[in-house]
């Protein structure tokens, strides 16, 4: 392409851009304000987390004493009684043991009543001087310690019968059985702990949620608070809760700080099963029927260099305040706030239902923002203000 082309496109381009950002400056720009009126609606401040369903007593069943698992009398779902029989472990070995100490029981007995007439005996003949000391005393010795034998084989007679009761497995509460760890015919070892066999759920009609939350949002959170979550398996159903608990015990995770809170489930279809994963939001705190503005409204100030020569700008004191355009007049009004969610904020006083508040001011009818955010952009093109109409 001919060098003379180019250098002429150039030039071309160079004064087409001049003459765009003066002609913007030469016009006047069009200047408008968004009103909101202060209505009357309900305010929440709210917390969100995750958390886990699960019963609210829930058992785990186990055996203190080692065995076959000879008979499963329960499966996944089944609904159980306390006391009702669930398993039962091979019940040889231990009604061999009961036997034994009884068979033991019994000779100790025979010793004891043996020692006894001994020792009756031996007591006539110390007293008619016909024996010596030495031989009374060894005789009221052994009978004393036949007595102590005996009360040693009793123990190991008890011992050995509630082993063999432990043997049969019993539901502890009544309740559904929600986990089934072990199958007829395996062995369980109750050497250093207890072997689980069952998780019982006591009432799956009355749940709880046990949600953590981040260590910021803590501090908001309170006991009696309502709380709503949904769950996965049902997303179109929302559930209600209350906040129960706040544990004190913290948990660290990859340096984030949570805290357990317990929140009530109530159940009563059923539809929340153990193990479910739900999407906790606990409001903090609920205002109804408050008057409410936009947040944006508290940060709005009239921008002096976007006023025309007829506009008017009537200033107040006040830690906060909100305007309003009373004709050509913009005017300040001061109010006390109460509690904000980040988008409405409560008006407790100096505003009344319907009243408009400025929110916000447009340039040619685009957005620009809540103040005097436009004069930081040296190419947007500004109104007339009295200087320059006085140029």
């Amino acid at each position: 392409m001919n060098k003379k082309i180019v250098i002429g496109i150039v030039v071309v381009a160079i004064a087409a851009i001049a003459v765009f950002f003066f002609a913007g400056d030469s016009k006047d720009a069009s200047v408008t304000y968004v009103t909101v009126p202060a209505e009357v609606s309900d305010i929440r401040t709210s917390v969100t987390a995750t958390g886990t369903i699960e019963a609210v007593t829930s058992v785990t069943v186990g055996t203190q004493v080692s065995g076959i698992v000879s008979h499963l009398y329960v499966d996944y779902n089944s609904v159980v009684k306390r006391g009702q029989v669930i398993a039962e472990l091979d019940k040889t070995n231990l009604t061999s043991e009961l036997a034994s100490a009884r068979a033991n029981l019994s000779s100790q007995q025979s010793n004891l009543a043996y020692q006894k007439a001994n020792f009756n005996r031996q007591q006539q003949l110390y007293s008619k001087g016909l024996i010596s000391a030495n031989d009374f005393e060894q005789a009221r010795l052994s009978y004393q310690q036949a007595e102590q034998q005996v009360q040693t084989s009793m123990q190991s007679v008890r011992k050995a019968e509630t082993n063999l009761g432990y043997a049969t497995i019993t539901a502890p509460i009544d309740g559904i059985v929600i986990s089934k760890s072990v199958e007829e015919g395996q062995t369980v070892a109750a050497s250093f702990n207890t072997p689980e066999l069952f998780t019982i759920a006591q009432d799956l009609t009355n749940m709880r949620v046990i949600a953590n939350i981040d260590e910021a949002d803590i501090g908001e959170v309170k006991e009696g608070e309502r709380v709503m979550f949904t769950v996965d398996a049902f997303p179109d159903d929302t559930f209600n809760g209350t906040v129960t608990q706040v544990r004190l015990e913290a948990t660290t995770e990859s340096n984030v700080v949570t805290y357990e809170v317990v929140i009530s489930a109530p159940n009563a279809d059923l539809k929340l099963k153990p193990g479910l994963t739900a999407n906790v939001t606990i409001y903090t705190n609920e205002k109804t029927n408050v008057i409410s503005i936009p947040t944006k409204a508290l940060k709005f100030t009239p921008n002096e260099k976007m006023l025309t020569d007829d506009q008017v700008i009537k200033d107040c004191q006040g830690e906060h305040k909100v305007w309003t355009l009373d004709g050509n007049t913009f005017q300040a009004h001061p109010v006390q706030i109460g509690i904000t969610n980040g988008i409405m904020t409560e008006i407790t006083s100096g505003l009344k239902s319907g009243q408009k508040v400025i929110t916000e001011f447009r340039l040619n009818g685009e957005e620009e923002g809540e103040g005097t955010q436009a004069d930081n952009n040296p190419f947007m093109p500004k109104p007339r203000n009295r200087q320059q109409q006085k140029k």
